[in-house]
């Protein structure tokens, strides 16, 4: 395996033990939810030196 492949996959394991620090994985499967926590495990180590990622998104409502 390439040191780069193991660095990404510890960088991205960082990244979600972080957004269970922050209780992401708690909150309902919605839009903004599953953006911000993807987000957060994007940011990896960053999130433990202040980067703070929250996305608001919403989706359409259903006509009548």
């Amino acid at each position: 395996m390439h040191i780069g492949s193991v660095l990404l996959i510890i960088w991205l394991i960082i990244g979600a033990v972080a957004a269970g620090h922050r209780g992401d994985y708690k909150h309902p499967v919605d839009c903004s939810n599953v953006t911000s926590t993807a987000v957060t495990i994007v940011a990896g180590p960053l999130n433990y030196f202040g980067v703070n990622p929250h996305i608001d998104c919403s989706t359409p409502q259903p006509s009548k």
